[in-house]
């Protein structure tokens, strides 16, 4: 049996467009012979030092006690104590609810999806404790080195042409494709990874986040 492509997945529970573009990578997993390997990174650690060039209602959710700390610290403690495996089952509780759902990252939707992730209810306390957030801090400084500080979540990386870990923020897609299209985007996202140089394609977003194909 081939050996599986690994994909780094760093990502935000709070971000809708990381929670799409992580559908489709595992829509793609389906099919490709790819491992997933997930790891936090935090909208809060990526904007705490320009707070003051963000809307108000979002700067709220960033600062220290937000909503932006609690799911990535929850997340994070996971991973410390029910290893790497957990993450991704925690990830896909928490998006679930968070944005299939429309629920909010309140506590009870946290502790709703610890239950969905069959882990405990009690992981809920690293809500609002530090106790992991060097090894938070570790994960998101290990994505975001690999992109650059003009960049979000979610960041994914793969291997490029000699082996060696290519990584792009995005792509930010919606709604998340699937079959066929989600393999053409996978096969496209290793093409440009393959061309030394390649930087960037972007243009304007006119829609929000589509989650009715969730």
């Amino acid at each position: 049996m081939a050996e599986k492509t690994p994909v780094d997945f760093w990502f935000d529970p709070l971000c809708p467009w990381a929670w799409m573009t992580s559908r489709w990578v595992l829509e793609v997993a389906k099919a490709r012979e790819i491992e997933v390997r997930w790891h936090v990174m935090s909208l809060a650690v990526l904007n705490e030092n320009r707070l003051d060039e963000l809307p108000e209602e979002y700067v709220e959710n960033m600062r220290p006690g937000g909503k932006a700390w609690g799911p990535v610290r929850v997340a994070v403690a996971a991973q410390q104590l029910h290893g790497d495996e957990a993450v991704g089952r925690l990830y896909t509780a928490l998006g679930t609810r968070f944005h299939n759902e429309g629920l909010g990252a309140d506590r009870d939707s946290i502790v709703a999806a610890l239950a969905d992730a069959d882990l405990p209810a009690d992981l809920i306390e690293y809500a609002d404790k530090d106790t992991y957030d060097t090894e938070l801090r570790a994960s998101h400084k290990e994505g975001i080195d690999k992109v650059g500080q003009e960049v979000g979540t979610p960041v994914i990386a793969v291997p490029g042409p000699d082996g060696e870990e290519i990584a792009f923020f995005g792509p930010v897609v919606t709604p998340a494709p699937k079959g066929e299209e989600a393999l053409r985007l996978w096969d496209g996202t290793l093409a440009v990874a393959s061309v030394p140089g390649f930087y960037e394609i972007k243009r304007t977003r006119t829609k929000g986040p589509d989650f009715s194909n969730l």
